[in-house]
């Protein structure tokens, strides 16, 4: 038996040290000269082609050298547009936010009536909700409601733009079923604050929060805990009045 559970814990720890490497490395930054120096020397078509095979293999910090080669030696070229959008996705799947992020900001200054902007801004909600995560936390089964919610914020207005601007995009439908997502992780956030607060006897800060949920993400799952924990608030401040509009707003939605 204690054999099998030091194998158990060596094989947890080991992939530990295994996730750890995998997200350092996809984490690397932009591939600097010497690695596009080492890209054969071949045409931008014939370039292109490995980079699609290799893209398509999976073998994402490969096809980012080589479409990085592309887009240095052949910056105005029939397939520049195309060589950016992939390599976009190349970031992406491989983690590399800063970078991906800086592509897509960089095709959409650049290309103000692209036709595949709709893309771009998908792409970049993709991205800031990737940028969010923690691959430790996430694997290991923590939760991370109470991070920062920045980039969750910046993610929502992505997919805000292209449902607003592009309603006819085949991305459309998904934008918005990631709102919806989105919208509950950040109602959940503020409702984690709130009852942070409360715990600690802050309970004007507690309420003040509660109401921001009910105000901002009235379309989240979390209004009805939002509501009651702001009617124990101001029933702990002695606030009668607003405890019983908070109630029938309550009593109105159950």
């Amino acid at each position: 038996m204690t054999n099998v559970v030091g194998k158990r814990s060596l094989s947890k720890r080991s992939l530990a040290l295994a996730l750890a490497i995998s997200v350092l490395s996809a984490c690397s930054s932009a591939p600097d000269e010497e690695d596009i120096q080492r890209v054969p020397n071949k045409s931008p078509q014939a370039l292109y082609q490995d980079a699609k095979e290799t893209l398509d293999s999976g073998l994402y910090v490969r096809a980012i050298e080589l479409l990085s080669a592309i887009d240095s030696r052949y910056p105005f070229g029939p397939l520049s547009k195309q060589v950016q959008m992939d390599l976009i996705y190349a970031y992406y799947q491989s983690n590399n936010t800063e970078q991906a992020t800086a592509t897509i900001d960089r095709f959409i200054k650049l290309n103000p009536n692209h036709k595949d902007l709709d893309y771009m801004y998908y792409m970049r909600g993709l991205v800031n909700i990737k940028a969010h995560e923690n691959a430790f936390q996430e694997y290991f089964g923590i939760d991370r409601a109470d991070r920062d919610t920045k980039r969750t914020r910046i993610a929502y207005e992505d997919f805000a733009t292209l449902v607003k601007n592009y309603p006819d995009s085949k991305y459309t439908t998904e934008a918005k079923k990631r709102m919806a997502w989105l919208l509950n992780k950040m109602a959940r956030y503020e409702l984690k604050v709130a009852n942070y607060y409360y715990d600690r006897e802050a309970y004007l800060a507690a309420a003040n929060r509660c109401k921001y949920v009910v105000e901002h993400f009235s379309k989240s799952s979390y209004t009805k805990q939002a509501l009651e924990l702001m009617v124990k608030s101001y029933d702990k401040l002695g606030l009668s009045e607003l405890k019983n509009n908070a109630q029938a707003v309550l009593d109105a939605n159950k």
